[in-house]
């Protein structure tokens, strides 16, 4: 199925049915009086988040959606029947805006979460309700309330622990594929990925994270230039980042120092909260240096980089807030397993620091406790 990320539809809730004016007419019973009864309401529209569902490609080519219109009232006392509901299923992730205001209208995040976007209009009143002492025939209704418009754009970003940054062929893919079980295409050419994939890694049976991989970025991005700037939003969402660089170039002309700094630069312009993110360097490749080589070019590359957070081997129990350094070959799988484990290091952490922080939050007041409070302390 294509990958689409974004899209444009409009909704429309359904409008409320006009209330009935009519009178009781039975045999036997001259001044029945009035009778007539409400409109039904409008249907409403929903969005519904979906784990099932990774594009918003269907979208794309139906992009009206009209929930069906309340039925209008009858004598007897008879309501009329609500239009029927009509949900939207969209992928974890989705991001609803309303295009004319730029408001964010809901953030798709758990699986299940329903999200009314386009309410339905009320229905009217029946002549019914306007009977009184002075009025015992009244003749008024109400017709019923139109339904929300809205026109909006969803934009779709993939939830994931850990994102992938790098030049095309930087190896993002083959490390994905090495990993964990996603299976993105790989080739000897640079844009092999065309869209976003994900893969998860299980360490064990109870310990696991999502990685997310992106076209890679070329100089000018951010701008635009290449493909992964369209992609950068699905980055927003992970909890770090790290950054492959080939250390070991098939082009004598490419020098690693040069993409590595450019990639860092684009970062910054597209997106300051991208930027600031958690970020790890992971030199990729390496099987592709003679082995008394190595040393000497990984120590070349952090000096010229100006890597000043500590040594490539410090890997057996580090401080969350400094970023580190890897060396690992995707192909051959070396110092792969070392890169995985401090990830899954470093979720675990953060996981527990969350938890603590919302576990010792101060508890919040039930907005019906809190306004029968109000209300003693004014009639007090």
């Amino acid at each position: 199925m294509k990958f689409i990320d974004e899209a444009r539809i409009e909704v429309f809730g359904g409008r409320g049915g006009n209330g009935a004016a009519s009178f009781r007419r039975e045999k036997y019973i001259p001044l029945g009086g009035p009778d007539g009864g409400d409109g039904g309401r409008g249907g409403s529209v929903y969005a519904v988040a979906d784990e099932n569902i990774n594009t918003l490609v269907e979208y794309r080519f139906v992009k009206r959606y009209q929930a069906e219109h309340g039925e209008k009232g009858h004598g007897a006392d008879r309501y009329g029947k609500g239009g029927e509901d009509i949900e939207l299923r969209m992928p974890v992730g989705t991001v609803l805006f309303d295009v004319e205001s730029e408001q964010q209208v809901a953030d798709l995040t758990q699986n299940g979460q329903r999200v009314l976007i386009a309410r339905g209009g009320k229905g009217g009143l029946g002549n019914l309700h306007f009977k009184s002492s002075t009025n015992r025939a009244p003749r008024q209704f109400t017709r019923g309330e139109d339904g929300e418009q809205h026109v909006l754009r969803l934009e779709l970003k993939v939830l994931a622990d850990v994102g992938l940054l790098g030049m095309p062929n930087a190896g993002k893919s083959t490390f994905i594929r090495s990993v964990s079980a996603a299976k993105p295409k790989v080739a000897d050419y640079p844009f092999t990925t065309l869209h976003p994939n994900l893969g998860v890694v299980r360490m064990t049976d109870t310990q696991s994270f999502v990685i997310a991989d992106i076209p890679g970025l070329i100089e000018g991005a951010a701008e635009g230039a290449g493909l992964g700037h369209r992609f950068l939003k699905h980055l927003a969402r992970t909890g770090i980042l790290l950054h492959l660089v080939d250390i070991a170039p098939f082009d004598p002309a490419v020098d690693p120092v040069r993409e590595a700094r450019a990639i860092v630069d684009e970062l910054k312009k597209y997106d300051e909260a991208l930027y600031n993110k958690p970020r790890w360097l992971v030199l990729n490749k390496v099987d592709m240096l003679p082995a008394e080589d190595r040393d000497l070019t990984v120590s070349a590359f952090l000096e010229a980089y100006g890597w000043t957070h500590g040594a490539p081997d410090d890997r057996v129990d580090f401080d969350i807030e400094t970023p580190r350094v890897f060396i690992i070959s995707a192909l051959t799988g070396e110092g792969t397993l070392e890169l995985t484990r401090a990830i899954m290091r470093y979720l675990e952490i953060v996981r527990a620091a969350r938890f603590e922080a919302e576990r010792a939050a101060p508890p919040v007041i039930a907005a019906t406790e809190l306004a029968s409070s109000i209300i003693r302390r004014n009639d007090a």
